[in-house]
């Protein structure tokens, strides 16, 4: 059957013959045994309640088994036997433009060479999924080959509502994920719920559709990497230095080939070979070492040398830090890249076990499992404190690594025992750096297909941003310099994986320019297809994350949730052409709000309108919130967006003199 018509049958006419999990891919841990018995029937009625009664049946054992089996219900019967991939625009079957763009980006978000998990549904960070089952991916293509521009189709947590009527200037999806009442919205209920097939984890990017690969996380970590050397070590080169780390599967493995950019020495560990080798068949490491012996003098040899080079660890990276404490070998920067927001499932792999017996203990005694986890990041946070002891600059990357360890008991407190011992990334480097002069990681996707388009793209880009750096202010100009810089090389350094896409950290004013400037490219025929923009939901204004993206807001206010809320709101009325707001990112669960948008530049001239709006809400959203607590980056930023947009007025925070409040309390 052909590729269109298998799109838009959706669920099909006759049951499908019986599917398999596909031997030599990855594959999501078992999920814990956790339902009740009544709980496992309410989950095979919520899986059937897809599929024509007399299908039931056939299906009902069938599903059991999965339930059994894997914790999950996904249906495997129901994987389509076309190839997962991001095709050219024109080959979707569509009744606009827009909704063939949203099936690209889906089948982008499913394909094996990006997805950590493609036939669990799952793209990355272990637990984030596009969908729930493949009855929801078949329903939903199909409903977008149907969509007009008056249509709008709503997914609860990847299960697709249906299409409702709307108008043109409606989002044409919305998406939500994991929208929990509060006091539900804790990790175990997310196991719970899971199961039962009524909510998912969307992560940041994979349930909305926006993931482009690695090359995101490699740019965040790149512009990361080279602030925190400057940091720590000032302007000089950091040949020679080394970059310590952990993960290279459920968070794309990005860290190497980010340190190579750098410049630097990095050091990887990775428990999962099967991980660790599919980032060295793909170019992400250079080298991969099994043996601790070697491996330390490996790293002598590389520092030595100030060699600008990537190393793998096959083992735990518990193992690596105790190691290198015992050599005395600085190490300048340290972080962490596992999937901590998710501890309990695969997300980290505790020290003194294998990898198969870990994945064995998590499902067959979840409780000792646990209890591994913690004595291993104990271990781990010990060892670090003696490296920074030392001099190692460790900053939290956001993966939750500081609180589960903090959960753990392990040291990682600080001396008033409100804040962490280490700062997060964002909180130290991102946030007062990037975020808070409204610089932040947006993104687009050539739906041609074209690496020529992509090119003429990273071009358009270049020259906007080398307009802006001649007359930029100095607070902003090594930003507009350094993405000036990857934006040039980023050919050159391989970074597409999957679509043909792009990611530079760009202000409100450099993000409209830049759109408008691909708009006026599609308009002309310079660029052959329209274009996707995006970003990453790890921004300026898309997440309120305490941990994380909100970690630098000091005025109480990075507990609450309304500057996600707001943003997707305004995003939907402004023109995006979906809009999408999620539980949990990043840091797990229960922990975060975020919100992301995506929008299809057709060469139109409502196309150019959408963008002047659109984006810079998107963007000024978030600079007005830590501009009111008192972040002074963004004071400055939105005083300076109000002197050149008259329409816009933001209420601006008084500043009071310390003396006065630690007078009256002492």
């Amino acid at each position: 059957m052909q590729f269109q018509t298998q799109i838009r049958q959706g669920i099909p006419s006759q049951l499908p013959p019986k599917k398999e999990r596909s031997a030599g891919i990855s594959h999501a841990p078992k999920r814990k045994d956790l339902l009740s018995a009544d709980e496992k029937k309410l989950a095979l009625r919520n899986a059937l309640r897809y599929f024509p009664k007399e299908w039931h049946a056939t299906l009902a054992p069938e599903f059991w088994e999965e339930l059994q089996n894997y914790g999950r219900i996904y249906m495997y019967r129901f994987m389509p036997d076309y190839a997962l991939k991001a095709r050219p625009l024109t080959e979707y079957p569509a009744q606009c433009a827009q909704a063939a763009a949203i099936q690209l980006m889906l089948q982008n978000n499913l394909d094996p060479a990006v997805a950590q998990h493609p036939e669990e549904l799952i793209t990355y960070g272990g637990n984030g999924a596009v969908f729930q089952n493949w009855a929801q991916y078949l329903l939903t293509m199909r409903y977008l080959s149907e969509m007009t521009e008056e249509q709008t189709l709503h997914l609860y947590s990847g299960h697709p509502m249906g299409l409702f009527p709307s108008s043109k200037d409606a989002p044409r999806v919305v998406v939500t994920n994991g929208m929990m009442i509060p006091n539900y919205s804790k990790p175990e209920d997310w196991e719970r719920f899971n199961a039962l097939g009524v909510t998912q984890y969307g992560q940041m990017t994979a349930g909305s559709f926006m993931y482009i690969g690695p090359q995101g996380i490699v740019h965040g970590t790149t512009i990361t990497v080279m602030n925190a050397f400057r940091k720590k070590w000032g302007q000089g080169s950091p040949k020679g230095k080394l970059f310590l780390t952990a993960g290279l599967g459920g968070m794309s493995g990005a860290q190497p080939k980010a340190g190579n950019i750098a410049g630097c020495v990095t050091l990887c560990a990775e428990i999962n070979p099967a991980a660790a080798h599919k980032r060295h068949q793909q170019g992400w490491v250079d080298e991969l070492i099994d043996d601790l012996d070697l491996l330390v003098a490996r790293v002598k040899k590389a520092k030595a040398d100030l060699e600008v080079v990537s190393i793998a660890y096959l083992g735990n990276v518990v193992d690596l830090w105790e190691r290198l404490d015992q050599e005395e070998i600085l190490v300048e920067l340290g972080s962490d890249q596992t999937s901590l927001h998710n501890p309990w499932a695969g997300g980290y792999y505790p020290v003194g076990l294998s990898f198969e017996e870990s994945n064995r203990l998590m499902v067959e005694d979840p409780q000792a499992f646990k209890e591994k986890v913690q004595e291993s990041l104990r271990r781990q946070a010990a060892s670090i404190n003696n490296h920074t002891a030392r001099g190692t600059y460790f900053f939290d990357y956001g993966n939750a690594f500081l609180l589960e360890a903090s959960r753990s008991g392990a040291a990682v407190v600080g001396e008033q025992g409100n804040e962490f011992r280490y700062p997060s990334y964002v909180q130290d480097i991102l946030g007062p750096m990037c975020f808070d002069y409204g610089f932040g990681p947006f993104r687009w996707v050539c739906t041609s297909g074209n690496p020529e388009d992509l090119r003429k793209t990273d071009q358009l880009a270049a020259e906007v941003l080398k307009s802006l750096l001649a007359n930029a202010p100095a607070s902003i100009a090594q930003q507009l310099q350094d993405n000036l810089t990857w934006i040039k090389e980023a050919e050159k350094n391989k970074l597409v994986v999957g679509s043909q896409a792009r990611i530079l950290y760009a202000d409100a004013e450099g993000r409209a320019k830049i759109a408008l400037a691909f708009n006026e490219a599609i308009a002309s025929g310079q660029l052959s297809a329209p274009v996707v923009l995006g970003r990453d939901h790890h921004d300026v204004s898309g997440t309120d994350s305490p941990y994380r993206e909100t970690s630098n807001i000091y005025d109480g206010s990075r507990f609450t949730a309304d500057m996600a809320i707001h943003n997707v709101i305004g995003d939907s009325f402004r023109g995006a052409t979906w809009v999408s707001i999620h539980n949990g990112g990043g840091v797990g669960w229960g922990e975060v709000i975020n919100g992301g948008f995506g929008l299809v530049l057709d060469g139109s001239e409502a196309a150019s309108r959408k963008v002047q709006s659109m984006l810079f809400f998107d963007v000024n959203n978030g600079i007005a919130r830590r501009a009111w607590a008192r972040n002074s980056g963004s004071i400055e930023a939105i005083q300076r967006e109000m002197d050149r947009s008259p329409q816009l007025q933001v209420t601006i925070p008084q500043l009071v003199e310390d003396q006065l409040i630690e007078n009256l309390i002492q």
